[in-house]
């Protein structure tokens, strides 16, 4: 399937990319940004980023820098929509786990008021992918394979049938917050009492033991949710919760099953699956219904995830990718720097102005 024409002229399109201080919206941002310096690509986008916090980085290198409240605040919807008809924005990135269900619930709202469309799985999606006991309900039901998983008040039974080690982690948790590995009774009942501290719901799910190697698939699903756009595997290092390093190869058996559990879930649009291979199955253990943080590393292998999902979402082209680069990448901390009365300017205007941030070509 191929692109449409559009001449030798770049189509303009004003978008928006939401939390911007965090690693999936800077990630989307960065994606957009090379799609921009690619040769190939048949749209020009200017991007419009929002945060809670002045401090956030994607607030000064995108072209328009716009501080909102927090996802919590009753006029943070509000907030979005007056941006994106000042703005004249065509499409709504979410960059952020929290603001994932708010901005999802409100999508009939925002393209009914404005002229964007809201990249988003479905509520119901949303609501299977962000609860853990939920996906693996949905995963069971459906005969994918699936790393097992019980309720606290099911733990006895669970114990007898799996043993420890045992993972521990919140239903709606992300990245590694609260994550514990428990080895035995008394580390189970810190953990949960920890998780319950914290205002969450724990999981008991069973330890995917034989491999430390854990993979996560991003894969792409058309508008109407009948066929895979793209799919690509990371082979992952974890450090602090985020992929640290990355093997990119073809990993067929992990693409393909990731594949299935999108179609089969309804997505739209992109998605994530984790999987662990155990006794040669490779076992989802959790779905995040969003862009990853990495999905730059995917369009340098050759598949920007936010230009293709925009261009099938907003511009109804239809497109499908089927290879990819093998890579190995290796992240690393990097700095974005402002004159501090730049950032002063910020949060009295509520928006970047005379934005002169800039970056060192130091390593």
């Amino acid at each position: 399937m191929g692109d449409k024409n559009y001449g030798s002229k770049k189509l303009n399109a004003n978008i928006l990319v939401t939390a911007a201080g965090g690693i999936v919206g800077q990630g989307i941002i960065k994606c957009l940004k090379m799609a921009n310096a690619s040769n190939d690509g048949p749209v020009k986008y200017r991007i419009t980023a929002t945060d809670t916090n002045g401090q956030a980085a994607g607030l000064y290198r995108s072209d328009d820098g716009i501080l909102v409240p927090p996802s919590s605040d009753p006029n943070f919807i509000d907030a979005l929509i007056e941006i994106a008809i000042q703005q004249d924005i065509q499409a709504v990135f979410v960059g952020s786990d929290e603001e994932l269900l708010i901005i999802g619930n409100s999508a009939r709202r925002i393209e009914d008021e404005t002229k964007a469309k809201v990249i988003s799985c479905s509520p119901e999606v949303l609501m299977t992918s962000r609860d853990k006991w939920k996906t693996f309900e949905f995963l069971k039901s459906n005969n994918l394979p699936y790393a097992a998983s019980s309720l606290p008040e099911d733990g006895g039974s669970f114990i007898q049938e799996h043993g420890f080690p045992l993972v521990v982690k919140p239903r709606e948790g992300y990245g590694s917050l609260h994550f514990y590995l428990v080895n035995n009774k008394y580390e189970l009942e810190y953990a949960i009492s920890k998780i319950e501290k914290a205002g969450w719901r724990p999981l008991l799910q069973e330890y995917l033991s034989g491999s430390n190697i854990e993979f996560t698939s991003g894969v792409t699903i058309d508008r109407f949710g009948k066929y895979v756009l793209s799919s690509i595997s990371i082979q992952k290092t974890i450090k602090s919760g985020q992929t640290y390093k990355a093997l990119i190869d073809d990993f067929e058996d992990i693409r393909k099953a990731s594949e299935e559990v999108a179609l089969r879930l309804g997505a739209r649009g992109a998605i994530n699956i984790q999987a662990r291979i155990k006794e040669g199955i490779p076992k989802t253990f959790e779905i995040n219904p969003r862009f990853s943080a990495t999905c730059p590393m995917r369009s340098a292998a050759g598949i920007n995830e936010p230009d293709l999902v925009f261009r099938n979402a907003v511009l109804d082209e239809e497109l499908k990718i089927d290879g990819y680069k093998r890579l190995l990448c290796m992240r690393y901390w990097n700095e974005v720097y402002i004159p501090y009365s730049t950032y002063e300017k910020t949060l009295s205007a509520g928006r970047v102005k005379d934005n002169d941030s800039f970056i060192i070509s130091y390593f």
